[in-house]
């Protein structure tokens, strides 16, 4: 199999991993292509903000613009299995728990939340749905599927640029991903958020090149590298950073 090819497996690949929709069962031998199918992250997230895009249109119906983004929210939650927002949550406990590389792997694996934790998951998800009120009150309806694909396109940079720190889990099976399919992922989720939202998009993605410098950074220094939790709160992060960029340009 050479690592550079794109095969349409790659998108079902790709919703199996960042999903909980229903879908078929693969065969055992379409995992061995984790890292080839990173490309296609940014088209499980179009799929995710396309939902979430219906939600919200059939909620526009009848609420103000607050509800629906609560709602909308609350769908792209459970379409996802809560999986990101549980990395944040993780990612903040073990940071800031722990006084060492291993403690910290160790309070992230935890299943139990403490007090930074909870605080993340308040903070990140109070700015989620400011951020989408605000944009359905500026009639952005398509910002999900934008924010959704690009936040999801971040993920497979932070892959490639950082080492597992575990060396187990699910991140660690996906292994690291090349260049072309981290780059093409990009130019997908750029493309999708164009046809969404306009050139405005591409102005606040700008955001993404400090940030994940930034949480790259930290990520290195608190564990050494990356880990499943370390990508959900890159996707957490990066849409929250591009919600509120896209904001202030439009």
């Amino acid at each position: 199999m050479r690592k550079n090819d794109f095969k349409a497996i790659d998108l079902l690949l790709a919703l199996v991993l960042l999903t909980r929709l229903p879908l078929p069962h693969l065969p055992k031998t379409s995992f061995a292509r984790q890292s080839c199918a990173v490309w296609a992250f940014p088209l499980a997230g179009a799929v995710v903000g396309l939902l979430a895009v219906i939600t919200a249109a059939l909620a526009l119906i009848w609420w103000p613009p607050v509800i629906a983004a609560g709602l909308t929210l609350a769908a792209q939650v459970t379409l996802t299995g809560a999986m990101h927002e549980d990395g944040l949550a993780d990612t903040a406990d073990g940071f800031w728990g722990g006084f060492e590389p291993a403690r910290r792997l160790e309070i992230m694996k935890d299943s139990q939340i403490g007090t930074y934790g909870v605080l993340a998951l308040l903070l990140g998800l109070g700015l989620r749905w400011s951020i989408l009120a605000a944009l359905f009150s500026a009639e952005a309806i398509w910002a999900p599927v934008a924010l959704a694909a690009l936040s999801r396109a971040a993920m497979p940079v932070m892959m490639a640029r950082m080492p597992n720190a575990r060396g187990s889990g699910l991140a660690h099976t996906v292994g690291r991903p090349s260049l072309t399919a981290t780059t093409f992922g990009i130019l997908i989720a750029l493309l999708l958020s164009v046809l969404c939202i306009g050139w405005a998009i591409l102005g606040a993605a700008l955001i993404l090149a400090p940030l994940l410098i930034g949480l790259r950074r930290l990520a290195m220094a608190k564990i050494g590298g990356q880990t499943g939790d370390v990508l959900g709160t890159t996707q957490q992060l990066s849409e929250i950073a591009l919600g509120l960029m896209l904001l202030a340009l439009i």
